[in-house]
């Protein structure tokens, strides 16, 4: 939703509504205050810097969107699952609510009531149409609010607010021709004329006109798409109509016809919603992708907005980058995607398979399954694969070098099947200090291989390359799980039931571990205090640690642990177990079988992965409780999709003071009032020749005048009177002045001081020390000396500033 001025951009993310910049794409303000998913946002119809929104919190919340302040909450006491406000509705919104009935939804008025309290309840639901569609796609308003249209399946109803009736119009589930799908996907009514646009699952646009008698209503049809239309808007005048869909094209048709079509290609996504600004300047797409792109009216992209991508499925896994401290899993096809946690926006997109994507539901793609870095983010490995039929498995290995000239991975060796069977797992030894870097794959053709960097040189050039340096295997067992110490002396290799240790220096079989508990899902060695133990996590929900030293299990517990990961900066370990009312989180050290943390329901549904950020700069839990995340933070990753973490933090306290800092100068508005608040520049070197007077003017940095900050950062029906601010606000207009140095106070106040010292001093008295100091630079030698002198000799040093001695250089 883009406001009126094009200036922001709202989004909902989750129970949060985040309010964008268009001009520099940064998040300026997180609403918070729902309890539930944000399902609906609108912009006050009465009020352009007011925003509505509803949750399944089953309350109405109105937000001062600049200011990112919660004006009043509404409680309505039932799900809301769609937003609308209309100009003419005075003190109403619509919503749509589910009826007691499965599968059954309704349109409702709602009428919110004036009142001074911050907290009000709304007043009872006024039915407007039954049977619709919980999507917000599939209701829209009339020009002047005369009607209101909602699809569903195949069935359009239009309601008509004077008359109070519905006319219902049905296409036929198969239409003229065999296998038509008719069904009703959205829908969207034009700014000014009588005439509503329905999108449909076979592609096609259905513009109907005469819809208020249900004998004579006609329609045309527009077709380009090939799947199902995703969204439709009207341009702000109407004189064009917007689609979208899965073939990422936005379709601009001009007049609403078939020949005077234009194409905006290559969006990267299935378009998922269309959003045009209240004056017609700029539109914006949403995309499945988690994306959203800003485009200026002549149909040219402006700028990205680049959630983590949503990939149908994470195989990688959470890893952290080591130079970006960025997280790293899969994200569009084919790519890798590092995501800055701290900014909360996309770095980049790694290709890794290199060829072109091709959407297409019966084409098996090329899937990139498994990724590590190593040596600190040096190297990094990745393994795609292709299997079309049983048999015919396409199987490659890449390795990438970091390059610090182009700042990024540039691919060093390609190899083909390095396994006979998929990678079931791939790890680097990270220790300190290994001598050459060392990569270890496991697959299920029952060997694990460790891989060393080799002298790869030839005639033609210099080079290093990867080669295969040892294969082990143990009785024919699928291998699953690879891990090395932290000190890089042992590597652990699982297959399946069994645990196998192997010593690195010289590939010997040191020792097994087996419980019979079945197949070992993960596999982890302790840090730090706790390197001597290993940890285990089977299928049939056992959790093992076993001691090296005595090579004998230490302690074993039933727990069906679906993620299990070390933090590297301490000896705890977070480990998520699946249960009945969704997923428990346990942090251990493994010398303890007690836990020293237990959160039961962190998320309602499945953990599939998780990782620890270490932090910067230590954080300071006061509870004993959280000491575990002083040093880490633990982020982990749901089934679908949704990331979360523990954080002591709000989001909007951690937006990026730039941000805030734009969000004052957009602010405001250029007025008189507006160069008041300018400041002058403080150096006036940097006042170039034949400037104008506004530039030398700027804003001013409002976060350090606490006046303005309070004038300009807070809501007007909650300031303080006008007479507690006046003194501040005039002192910060002022000024400030540096006290003059002795160099710069001008002769008539020379001339006064000397009147009134004593007359009988006289100038030829003056040490020949100050006279050959004033002959170079004073500078900051007169002023340290002046803070030292007496008044007497400072009277002799400003009577000496005034003698000529030019002749003393003269030739």
């Amino acid at each position: 939703l883009l406001s009126s001025r094009c200036r922001y951009l709202f989004c909902v993310s989750g129970d949060f509504v985040k309010v964008y910049s268009t001009a520099t794409e940064e998040c300026v303000h997180v609403l918070q205050g729902h309890r539930n998913l944000v399902t609906g946002i609108q912009l006050n119809p009465h009020n352009h810097l007011q925003l509505y929104s509803c949750s399944f919190d089953g309350t109405i919340k109105l937000w001062d969107y600049l200011d990112g302040i919660l004006i009043k909450t509404f409680t309505v006491g039932q799900k809301l699952h769609a937003l609308y406000t209309h100009a003419l509705a005075e003190d109403s919104v619509f919503v749509t609510i589910k009826k007691e009935k499965p599968d059954v939804f309704q349109l409702v008025s709602v009428r919110l009531p004036r009142s001074p309290r911050q907290d009000a309840e709304a007043e009872e639901p006024c039915l407007v149409l039954d049977y619709i569609s919980p999507s917000p796609k599939c209701v829209a308003f009339g020009s002047q609010g005369e009607y209101v249209a909602a699809v569903r399946d195949f069935y359009l109803s239009v309601y008509f607010f004077k008359k109070k009736a519905t006319s219902r119009f049905t296409l036929s589930s198969s239409g003229n021709r065999k296998h038509a799908k008719n069904n009703f996907t959205c829908v969207v009514c034009h700014p000014k004329e009588d005439c509503i646009a329905t999108g449909h699952k076979d592609g096609k646009i259905r513009l109907w006109r005469g819809f208020d008698d249900e004998k004579k209503y006609t329609y045309t049809c527009l077709h380009w798409h090939h799947d199902l239309v995703m969204d439709l808007a009207f341009s702000a005048t109407g004189g064009s109509l917007l689609s979208g869909g899965r073939e990422s094209v936005l379709v601009e048709w001009r007049d609403a016809a078939e020949k005077t079509k234009e194409f905006l290609p290559r969006l990267g996504a299935t378009i998922e919603h269309i959003s045009v600004s209240p004056a017609g300047d700029l539109l914006c797409t949403s995309h499945s992708d988690n994306k959203i792109t800003i485009i200026h009216r002549n149909l040219e992209a402006s700028a990205v907005i680049q959630g983590l991508v949503r990939d149908s499925s994470i195989l990688t896994g959470l890893m952290i980058d080591p130079r970006t401290k960025a997280l790293v899993l899969n994200g569009k096809p084919g790519h890798l995607q590092f995501y800055s946690l701290q900014s909360d926006k996309q770095l980049y997109n790694l290709d890794i398979v290199q060829q072109e994507y091709i959407n297409d539901y019966g084409l098996v793609q090329i899937e990139l399954t498994k990724a590590a870095f190593g040596c600190f983010g040096a190297w990094l490995a990745t393994v795609e694969q292709r299997q079309e039929k049983e048999g015919e498995l396409e199987l490659q290995m890449k390795l990438w070098t970091y390059n610090k000239k182009t700042q990024g991975f540039v691919l060093n060796t390609k190899v083909s099947m390095p396994h006979e069977d998929r990678i079931t797992a791939l790890c680097f030894c990270n220790a300190e200090k290994s001598e050459s870097p060392t990569l270890v794959t496991a697959s299920r053709d029952g060997r694990f291989k460790v891989w060393v960097l080799a002298d790869d040189s030839d005639i033609y050039r210099e080079a290093v390359g990867w080669t295969c340096d040892f294969v082990g295997s143990y009785h024919k067992y699928q291998a699953t799980n690879c891990c090395f110490s932290e000190d890089g002396s042992l590597l652990a290799v699982s297959f399946e039931e069994t645990v196998t240790i192997w010593e690195s220096e010289t590939w010997e079989l040191r020792c097994t571990f087996c419980q019979r508990a079945g197949h070992v899902r993960h596999l982890c060695f302790g840090r730090l205090t706790c390197s001597k133990y290993l940890l285990g996590a089977t299928e049939n929900g056992t959790l093992c640690c076993w001691n090296l030293l005595s090579c004998a299990l230490e302690w074993s517990t039933k727990l069906n642990i679906t993620v299990m990961e070390p933090d590297p900066r301490s000896e705890n370990v977070a480990a998520v177990s699946r249960s009945s009312g969704g997923s428990d989180l346990f942090v251990f050290k493994p010398s303890e079988p007690r836990p020293l943390y237990v959160q039961r329901n962190i998320c309602s549904e499945e953990v599939r992965w998780g990782v620890f950020v270490p932090r910067d700069v230590p954080d300071a839990f006061t509870s004993e409780a959280l000491q575990w995340l002083n040093r880490s933070q633990f982020y982990f990753l749901t089934a679908s999709q949704s990331l979360l973490t523990f954080s002591s933090k709000s989001p909007e306290e951690k937006l990026t003071p730039t941000s805030k800092q734009l969000l004052a100068e957009e602010s405001l508005p250029t007025t008189p009032f507006y160069f008041i608040l300018g400041r002058h520049r403080q150096q006036r070197g940097e006042q170039a020749d034949g400037a104008s007077e506004n530039e030398l003017v700027q804003l001013p940095l409002t976060e350090n005048v606490p006046a303005i900050s309070e004038l300009l950062h807070t809501p007007a029906h909650v300031l303080p009177s006008a007479a507690f601010l006046c003194s501040m606000f005039v002192n910060s207009l002022l000024l400030a002045t540096e006290a003059r140095s002795a160099e710069e106070m001008p002769d008539d106040v020379d001339m006064e001081e000397e009147k009134a010292s004593d007359s009988s001093e006289e100038e030829g008295d003056v040490p020949e020390k100050v006279q050959h100091a004033d002959h170079t630079d004073v500078g900051e030698d007169l002023r340290q000396q002046l803070s030292q002198l007496s008044k007497c000799e400072e009277k002799e040093l400003r009577k000496l500033r005034r003698v000529d001695y030019s002749w003393v250089t003269a030739p």
